[in-house]
């Protein structure tokens, strides 16, 4: 079983920029997709970013294309998520999720982190 730690959310002002990380440690050799999702209050969560286990493929919301960018360190474990030109509307919950592919790491996480909050000041 993989166990995920999320962590680099804050509080920010709009146009401001963070790197959220994702820490993977136990049997991440079955983790071939991992991506990120986000829930604000008083809406379901929704799917942010996905990356395969190479990196090679990558798949975004098209809420976010041209701001965030998802990539990988497999030599880490870590799974990290950038995010430019951050809007009040980005303030969620942002939790990372783990599957067997990028395909399911979007319709169907397995495994997923504690979740870090960032706010966006308007």
């Amino acid at each position: 079983q993989v166990q995920l730690v999320e962590s680099g959310g804050g509080l920010v002002q709009a146009g401001a920029s963070l790197r959220l990380s994702c820490a993977a440690s136990g049997r991440t050799f079955s983790s071939y997709g991992m991506g990120w999702f986000r829930q604000a209050p008083g809406k379901e969560r929704e799917f942010v970013a996905a990356i395969s286990w190479s990196g090679g493929s990558t798949y975004y919301a098209d809420f976010v294309k041209g701001r965030f960018t998802i990539s990988k360190d497999n030599a880490k474990n870590t799974v990290y998520l950038q995010m430019n030109g951050l809007k009040p509307e980005d303030t969620a919950v942002y939790y990372c999720a783990a599957a067997g592919s990028i395909v399911l790491v979007r319709i169907a996480p397995k495994t997923w982190g504690q979740g870090t909050q960032v706010t966006v000041s308007s």
